[in-house]
C-alpha cells in the first residue's frame, strides 16, 4: 500500500492513480485540510503541505499509529470539498463523522500534551490541595 498522501486520498475517492486531471484540485483540498488539522494541533507546528505524490503519511504523522485516524479524516474532508454527496442525509452523516473525528484527534493530542489548569496557575500551587 502506498504511503503517498495524494495517492491514498485519490484511491479513497475512487480516482484512478494514473488520472491526473484533478490532482491540483485534490492537492488544494488536502492542503486546506492540513490547515484545519494544524489549528487543532495535529502535525508539525509550522504546518504542512503537499505539491505532488512524493509527500507521505510518514512525513506528516511519523510512525505513530495512534494518528491513523488522520487518513480517514483527510478522505472525509476532501470528499466533502471535492465531491460532496447529493443528499442532505449523507451530508449530515458525513458532517457528524467529521465532527467526531475532529473531537477524537483533539483528545489524542491533548492526552500527550495535557497541562492541568491548576498547574498553569500560580506555579501549580492552586491545585496543591487536590
Amino acid at each position: 500500500m502506498s504511503d503517498s498522501i495524494l495517492n491514498s486520498t485519490k484511491r479513497a475517492l475512487d480516482v484512478p492513480l494514473n488520472y491526473d486531471v484533478f490532482d491540483q484540485n485534490i492537492i488544494m483540498h488536502i492542503n486546506s485540510v492540513f490547515s484545519t488539522l494544524n489549528q487543532i494541533g495535529i502535525g508539525p507546528a509550522d504546518g504542512f503541505e503537499i505539491e505532488d505524490d512524493s509527500n507521505t503519511w510518514t512525513n506528516y504523522i511519523g510512525t505513530n499509529v495512534r494518528y491513523n485516524l488522520v487518513k480517514s479524516y483527510m478522505y472525509l474532508r476532501v470528499k466533502m470539498l471535492f465531491d460532496p454527496p447529493a443528499t442532505s442525509f449523507l451530508i449530515e452523516a458525513m458532517t457528524k463523522q467529521k465532527d467526531e473525528m475532529e473531537w477524537r484527534l483533539s483528545v489524542m493530542r491533548e492526552a500527550g500534551n495535557w497541562i492541568p489548569v491548576y498547574a498553569a496557575i500560580d506555579g501549580g500551587n492552586a491545585g496543591a490541595g487536590l
